[in-house]
């Protein structure tokens, strides 16, 4: 079962990345300290649910979130970040910072690693979003526990309406 941590610190975790070609290590802390955040997870880049509609929204929402007091939009993904990488450059998705949790320790920690083997993902996140404030899980918004990829409540309209239901939103554009 999948619970809700709403109420709870975001697990403590360092993330291998990579800018610029370099290795860069991205903490829990770096990325949440003294910040309000938003972030959704999901199955895996490159992936048709992800890439036509979880994604883009986020990204296309981005500077309605921002208005609305977010400092920042946050995509975890059990990819690793070569991965993570190349899918940010193919979607063009200059407003989301992507995070490869390649070992799913972050995802395990939010008790959302799911085994995906029967499709031979192996281990991968279960879709959701959550708004976080200074390290803290101020809302989570968890997908149903039913066959598939259920995709309906995580999207980032659903967040952008428990940020400000009164935000004005841009028309959706994805195909």
């Amino acid at each position: 079962m999948l619970n809700d941590k709403s109420g709870q610190q975001v697990p403590s975790v360092t993330f291998k990345t990579r800018h610029n070609d370099q290795w860069q290590d991205v903490t829990t802390e770096q990325l949440f300290a003294n910040k309000t955040v938003v972030v959704f997870s999901l199955p895996g880049a490159f992936t048709p649910t992800c890439s036509a509609t979880h994604l883009p929204r986020y990204n296309e929402l981005a500077r309605v979130l921002k208005d609305n007091g977010v400092d920042d939009i946050v995509c975890v993904s059990v990819n690793d970040t070569f991965v993570m990488n190349a899918w940010l450059a193919d979607q063009a998705a200059e407003n989301i910072t992507v995070i490869p949790d390649g070992n799913g320790e972050f995802t395990q920690g939010m008790g959302m690693l799911v085994d995906k083997q029967e499709i031979g993902f192996g281990k991968r996140s279960w879709r959701y979003s959550m708004l976080v404030k200074d390290g803290v899980i101020e809302k989570m918004f968890i997908e149903s526990e039913t066959p598939g990829d259920p995709f309906l409540v995580s999207d980032a309209d659903t967040m952008l309406n428990y940020i400000n239901s009164q935000a004005a939103a841009p028309v959706d554009v994805s195909l």
